[in-house]
């Protein structure tokens, strides 16, 4: 049995004003290519669907899209809720995509059956036990009492999640018992969408459990044979185990995540046991880059990161196109590739310009406009270093927000009081998870009212006009 791992989507991201839909259908074009010429059987998508609760329109429409194009090539798909997600939206079409082969878990349940059921291959009858395991809330597992201090939380919710981890696990053994009936053992796959301990993250990834569990300890896991874990974008081992992973993200959602070489796990079971797990990279389907430099050498460090990321490209899009035709015997499709490969070559790259330099000037964007009018670029950012910020006297401080995140904001903020003794650092714990819960309620409006202004734009006016009425 062959699966596929995947995670962190994050189908309606905007970045930094810029749409990721042209990526995001590239990509699940693609993984529909991949799990037809690489005989996948299904598909785990371990949380992040959506890059918020209420996504646009658009990218609703591509995630069925999505499931409706796999559904036609015979291959299975476990969809898993992420913290990005939310759970009534997952749910609501969660029986009606049963029918299409996808079974969708929104939340932890006291419900075994809604999170430990069979695989079984449509194509080669092959079957594994998943304990198909969500972002799990801690208002699922675990309740919180009066008085608790911080650790308590901490140690309370581990608990928990351990507690339904080897729960779970213990079904999927009888599960697996019950079914093999002399033959051999069928495969146990977990899933979690959650940071464990020693996972490296990247400057898109939330914090989850601010205040009570900040990572999860990979010794606590169940002794599952292949464990899928998404939250984390960088797709990495857990504990240097073959079998605990994160696939990472499929594009880059942050600047710093642009020299990652993106990818998806495929892991290979035979006579019931992981027997092979391998990484298939991930074509990159927009450029984009963070150039560090001095205002000194400003015209030179640009042009040089301009220089190297074009050739990679290049290279890049003459492999992908190789590889792909070597999969594919229908000239029409060999053709489809070559013209994406052209369509590639035309994209501008994606810049942020991190500048180490104290001095505020007025015409930095206008000088860095004329430095790459030429060039194939969109500069999306341009701000001085954090370290270059810090540095310079605070009566001269002249920071403009675009330089800032709303978290740099906040821990400014934080940062002007005492934070000493145990009941004002439980105080800022509180405040921390206060700032979390607004920033994400925050998020679910505006995403809210974009989707609404996508929707009216979508509508003759004179429909609007007959709504308002």
């Amino acid at each position: 049995m062959r699966i596929i791992h995947t995670s962190d989507w994050h189908l309606g991201q905007h970045f930094y004003g810029k749409s990721r839909a042209r990526e995001h259908q590239k990509f699940l074009n693609w993984l529909i290519a991949q799990s037809q010429s690489q005989q996948i059987d299904a598909i785990i998508v371990a949380g992040d669907i959506f890059d918020t609760g209420t996504p646009p329109s658009y990218a609703r429409e591509m995630y069925f899209d999505f499931i409706a194009k796999l559904h036609q090539t015979h291959c299975q798909l476990v969809v898993l809720a992420g913290n990005h997600d939310s759970v009534a939206m997952l749910s609501e079409s969660q029986k009606l995509l049963q029918q299409l082969s996808t079974r969708v878990v929104s939340a932890a349940s006291d419900d075994m059956a809604e999170q430990v059921f069979v695989l079984k291959s449509l194509k080669t009858q092959q079957q594994a036990v998943i304990c198909a395991i969500p972002f799990i809330r801690p208002r699922d597992i675990v309740k919180s009492y009066a008085g608790q201090s911080a650790s308590e939380k901490q140690r309370s919710l581990q608990q928990a999640i351990t507690g339904h981890y080897q729960t779970l696990f213990e079904q999927a053994q009888v599960l697996s018992q019950d079914i093999q009936a002399g033959e051999a053992r069928l495969p146990i796959i977990a899933t979690g969408h959650l940071t464990t301990i020693g996972a490296s993250t990247s400057e898109s990834v939330r914090d989850i459990y601010i205040g009570t569990l900040e990572a999860f300890p990979a010794s606590e896991f169940p002794a599952a044979d292949y464990i899928a874990l998404g939250h984390i974008h960088r797709p990495q081992k857990v504990t240097k185990s073959e079998h605990i992973r994160y696939s990472g993200s499929p594009i880059a959602l942050s600047f710093d995540e642009a020299n990652t070489q993106k990818s998806i796990v495929i892991a290979q079971f035979n006579a019931g046991e992981l027997s092979n797990v391998e990484l298939c990279k991930v074509p990159c389907f927009q450029p984009l880059s963070m150039v560090k430099t001095h205002l000194e050498t400003l015209t030179e460090d640009i042009s040089a990161v301009v220089e190297t990321k074009v050739r990679e490209s290049k290279t890049l899009e003459s492999e992908n196109a190789e590889s792909s035709a070597a999969q594919l015997d229908n000239n029409n499709l060999k053709n489809i590739v070559s013209q994406n490969a052209q369509a590639e070559q035309q994209e501008k790259i994606w810049l942020d310009i991190e500048i180490e330099s104290a001095e505020y000037l007025l015409d930095l964007s206008a000088r860095i406009e004329q430095i790459v009018q030429e060039m194939p670029v969109e500069v999306l950012l341009v701000r001085r270093s954090k370290k270059a910020r810090q540095q310079m006297p605070s009566h001269e401080k002249k920071v403009t927000l675009n330089e800032l995140s709303v978290q740099d904001v906040f821990d400014a903020r934080l940062a002007l009081e005492p934070w000493q003794t145990d009941e004002q650092q439980q105080r800022k714990t509180r405040l921390n998870s206060l700032y979390l819960d607004i920033a994400e309620q925050t998020q679910l409006a505006s995403s809210a009212k974009r989707a609404l202004t996508e929707h009216n734009e979508a509508q003759p006016s004179s429909t609007i006009k007959a709504e308002k009425k």
